[in-house]
C-alpha cells in the first residue's frame, strides 16, 4: 500500500496558528476543527489549493475537547452535508456536546486561582462566540479502536489521557503517522509552559508513545517549543519526535519536582501573579503571564494538586 500522503492546515486564531491535518485516503479524513470559522476560511481554501474538496470528508478526528480543536467541528460537518462522521473520545464528548461544559472546566480548574470576577463570562462569550455548534458525535472511543478510512486505510485510536480526560493519537496503521492534538506539550506553546489536567495521565500517556506506539512522524496540535524556546513546527521526523517525547517527560519531571515540594511545604496565599503556587514558578524561573489563556501554569498545578490530595 503506498504511503497516505498528509497535509497540514493552518488557520490564524489570535496569537495562534490553528493545525488541522487532512488526511488523503478513500474516505478523507481531517484530524482537528480549530475554531467556527477554520473551516469555510481556512481548511476549504487550502483544500482547494490541493485539488480537494471539502464536501468529500468523511471522518473528522478529534484529539480533545478543546475550544481550538472541537470548535469547527459542527461547521465543517455542515460542509460536508452532514455527511462526515464525527469522532471523539467518550471523555470529552461533553466538550462537543456543550458550549457550557468550557465554562465549568474553567470554573472547576484554572477560574480557582485567576481570581478574575469576569472571567464566566469571557468564557462564556468565548465559546459561544467560536464554537460552531453542539452536537453528538457520531463515533464515541474508548481507546483501541480501529477506523477505516477505506481502500485498505486504517487508523488507530490510542488512549493518552493527560492534557484532557479524554485526549487521543490517532495512527494511520502501516506508516506510523501519528497525530497527538495537545498530548505532546515539550516545553509549552506561547505561554512558554506546558499544561495537562492530569500530570500522571500526561506522563504515561508520554511513555505510551514513547515505548509503544514509536511515531515514525509525529503531527503536533501546535508549534510547541524546546526547553530552550525554539519552536518545533507542528511536524516532526522519527529522531524529533522522539527528542520532542523524551523533553516532554523531562520536563514534566521537573515541574513534578517543584509542584511536589511546594505541596508538600503548603499553599500559601501571596500578591504574587502564581499564588498559590509562586514557589513553582520562582524554582522553574518561569516568568510568563499566568491569566493569559489558555493559562497552562494553573491548569498543570491544580492537576497536581488534585494529584497530591488524593494521595495524601
Amino acid at each position: 500500500m503506498n504511503e497516505v500522503k498528509v497535509h497540514p492546515l493552518v488557520s490564524p486564531w489570535g496569537r495562534f496558528g490553528l493545525y488541522s491535518f487532512y488526511i488523503d485516503a478513500p474516505e478523507p479524513a481531517v484530524v482537528d476543527t480549530g475554531i467556527g470559522s477554520s473551516p469555510a476560511e481556512g481548511m476549504a481554501p487550502a483544500l482547494e489549493a490541493l485539488g480537494r474538496r471539502v464536501e468529500d470528508i468523511r471522518w473528522i478526528l478529534l484529539t480533545h475537547g478543546h475550544i481550538d480543536h472541537v470548535g469547527g467541528a459542527y461547521a465543517l460537518w455542515e460542509l460536508t452535508g452532514r455527511r462526515a462522521k464525527v469522532v471523539i473520545h467518550e471523555a470529552d464528548a461533553p466538550m462537543l456536546r456543550s458550549r457550557r461544559a468550557h465554562v465549568d472546566e474553567y470554573l472547576a480548574g484554572r477560574g480557582r486561582y485567576l481570581h478574575d470576577p469576569e472571567g464566566e463570562a469571557r468564557v462564556t462569550a468565548s465559546a459561544e462566540a467560536v464554537i460552531s455548534g453542539e452536537m453528538e458525535p457520531a463515533v464515541l472511543l474508548k481507546g483501541g479502536e480501529t477506523l477505516p478510512l477505506g481502500g485498505g486505510v486504517t487508523v488507530s485510536a490510542h488512549s493518552v489521557p493527560g492534557h484532557t480526560p479524554g485526549s487521543v493519537a490517532y495512527e494511520i496503521d502501516g506508516q506510523g503517522s501519528v497525530f497527538v492534538g495537545d498530548a505532546v506539550q515539550v516545553h509549552g506553546a506561547a505561554n512558554g509552559f506546558p499544561g495537562y489536567a492530569d500530570p500522571v495521565g500526561y506522563r504515561a500517556g508520554l511513555e505510551y508513545l514513547r515505548d509503544e506506539v514509536r511515531p515514525r512522524r509525529l503531527y503536533l496540535g501546535h508549534p510547541y517549543r524546546t526547553a530552550d524556546g525554539v519552536p518545533y513546527g507542528v511536524e516532526l521526523d522519527a529522531a524529533q519526535a522522539r527528542e520532542a517525547l523524551q523533553g516532554s517527560l523531562d520536563i514534566e519531571a521537573g515541574v513534578s519536582r517543584a509542584a511536589g515540594r511546594c505541596l508538600r511545604d503548603g499553599l500559601r496565599e501571596t500578591d504574587s501573579p502564581y499564588s498559590p503556587f509562586a514557589p513553582v514558578a520562582e524554582e522553574l524561573g518561569y516568568t510568563g503571564d499566568p491569566a493569559l489563556e489558555p493559562s497552562p501554569f494553573f491548569t498543570s498545578m491544580h492537576g497536581y494538586r488534585t494529584h497530591h490530595s488524593k494521595n495524601s
